[in-house]
């Protein structure tokens, strides 16, 4: 429930906020797009403070680049088919059970 209230937020923030202000994030993916992945595949408690630690080092102080969330999960190993298949997400192995979580470059032309 908390999670769907924090989506919404952030959907309703990229929707209308941004369109009113001149863009100045640091990062790509942008903060507000960061804190999207974080609450869509981590738990609550970790979204928020990731996300929180991200818009803290948006500023000048902060080299900013490229900086995608990534989370804790097991993920089943799947074999792709021949079968159009519509890719969201791409995960990234960083260590054991740790994954960068990479948008795929369909959802940005959304």
């Amino acid at each position: 429930m908390f999670k769907k209230t924090f989506l919404t937020l952030i959907s309703f923030y990229q929707s209308y906020i941004t369109h009113l202000k001149i863009s100045s994030c640091r990062y790509h993916p942008t903060c507000s797009a960061y804190a999207k992945l974080e609450f869509k595949h981590n738990n609550l408690f970790t979204a928020i403070i990731n996300s929180t630690l991200r818009i803290l080092r948006c500023n000048q102080l902060f080299a900013g680049g490229i900086d995608h969330p990534v989370i804790s999960k097991k993920l089943p190993l799947q074999c792709m088919n021949n079968k159009k298949k519509d890719i969201k997400f791409w995960f990234i192995k960083k260590s054991k059970n740790r994954y960068y979580v990479i948008k795929s470059f369909k959802e940005y032309t959304k």
